[in-house]
């Protein structure tokens, strides 16, 4: 598999090797285990990983089949994948509704705060006024013993059944761009119709992310299932990369969250 590295970029070999390595200890004791969350480049990288190996599967959990973040469980193929088996849990946050207002932004930077890595839990949803979140079950205890306010509201926090998670659906509107090549600010200046000046300019004040981390080289080359968020405008997935144009252009799909 040492092949594998090419097809990827150099920051995202320390988690190439963290797969393989659970992915040989898999082979060797033929038993599953368990990945953090991982975000859609993350699990695409999985996947490719995999897809190298006969006799070893990966299935994907969230809580939902909505999730952004899921979980991997890879395993041998002759093993049945159960809910169970991807330690989530559900927490739904109780809070005065009638005086204010939770945000994604301020309970993300709270959960933080305490201390717990991102890859730690999956995804806030939202729908009307009710937030959840889930998380490993393992930081379970941990967390309903510190999370007791997100800001200055006064909140508490509730494990419900997975099967009482918040179903909420992302959708993604596709359109089709060409772009002169895979550079981040090419990208962005032709799928949002702005000069490559005012994108280089807004990269380089830390206005753009790339896979939720910020990113602050205009050259920055973009792959396929990256998340690309542009303060200000939202977020963009690149689906899929095709062809050249006649005049060298690239053409690649482009998802726009609604």
């Amino acid at each position: 598999m040492e092949g594998i590295y090419q097809h990827f970029r150099e920051e995202e070999y320390p988690f190439i090797d963290q797969i393989l390595e659970i992915t040989m200890q898999v082979t060797d004791e033929y038993t599953p285990k368990l990945t953090d969350f991982l975000d859609p480049r993350q699990r695409f990288i999985v996947q490719t990983i995999i897809g190298g190996y006969d006799n070893i599967e990966v299935a994907f959990s969230g809580g939902t089949p909505f999730t952004e973040r899921k979980r991997a469980l890879i395993y041998p193929d002759y093993y049945t994948p159960e809910d169970e088996d991807f330690n989530l849990t559900l927490f739904h946050i109780r809070y005065p509704v009638k005086f204010t207002t939770l945000s994604h932004q301020k309970i993300l930077g709270t959960l933080m705060s305490l201390g717990i890595k991102r890859d730690i839990f999956g995804d806030i949803v939202n729908l009307g006024d009710e937030w959840q979140f889930f998380a490993d079950a393992e930081m379970e205890n941990y967390i309903l013993n510190q999370l007791d306010k997100i800001g200055k509201v006064n909140i508490m926090l509730e494990k419900w059944p997975l099967d009482e998670a918040l179903q909420v659906e992302q959708v993604w509107t596709g359109e089709m761009i060409t772009a002169s090549s895979l550079r981040l600010d090419s990208i962005i200046a032709n799928a949002l119709h702005l000069s490559r000046q005012k994108v280089k300019q807004m990269i380089q004040a830390k206005l753009v992310k790339v896979n939720w981390k910020v990113v602050e080289n205009p050259d920055f080359e973009c792959e396929e299932e990256d998340i690309l968020s542009v303060r200000g405008y939202g977020r963009m997935k690149l689906m899929q990369i095709h062809g050249r144009t006649k005049k060298d252009k690239i053409r690649m799909d482009i998802g726009f969250l609604k």
